[in-house]
This record gives structure tokens, sequence and C-alpha cells, in this order.
């Protein structure tokens, strides 16, 4: 009965996963700009990939897997949106253009620590 429950969850994990998943890969592939685009890489994309990584420690069973899973999540959560908000930072700073559409960019386009000629 337990064992059925836990296949049960592992699936529906897996689905909310790959749903995330698929909306990042949409995302990336609809959005305009890199800047934009950079929004459900790291998001959209870690929640799918720790959705995964839980299932996955939940399905195995194993105390060693299930740590290692879960420290795969954590990591993802530390990592992905860090790495892209830097990515992004630098992409604006070096002057990689905004889309046409953009409202507004409210940050100075110079590093922090020099000076303005």
């Amino acid at each position: 009965m337990i064992a059925a429950l836990i296949d049960y969850l592992t699936g529906i994990l897996i689905l909310i996963g790959a749903l995330f998943t698929l909306a990042a890969a949409a995302g990336i592939i609809r959005f305009p700009d890199f800047y934009s685009r950079m929004h459900p890489a790291s998001k959209a994309g870690t929640v799918g990939s720790g959705t995964m990584l839980i299932a996955l420690a939940l399905h195995i069973g194993e105390t060693g897997v299930a740590m290692r899973a879960l420290a795969g999540v954590v990591f993802f959560l530390l990592t992905a949106p860090i790495s892209a908000h830097l990515l992004t930072r630098a992409a604006y700073l070096s002057g990689y253009p905004l889309w046409q559409g953009s409202v507004m960019a409210e940050m100075p386009r110079k590093a922090p620590g020099t000076t303005q000629n």
C-alpha cells in the first residue's frame, strides 16, 4: 500500500518537474532578449530540476542517494539564481542591448569603482 503511494507521489513530482522544465524551455524560446530569457532559465529550471531530484530521492529510498539528491537541490537553489543574476549584470555592464520594447533601464552602465568620463 505505501509502495504504491510512493510510486504515485514520485510520478506526480516528475510530472510537475517536467512541466516546470517545459515552461523554462518555452520561456527561453519565446522571450525577446537575453535579459528576459535568464529569468525562466534560472527560476523555472531550478524548480523543475529540484522537483525531479526530490522525486528521485523518494523513489530510490536509499539514504545515500536521497542525501546526494537533496544536496543537488540545495546546490541548484544556491547557485542557479546567483549565476543568472551575475551573467545578466555582466551582459548589461558590457553594453549588451536591451529589447526595443523595454520600458526603462535604471541601472547605470558603469562598473562599480570606476569613474565616469
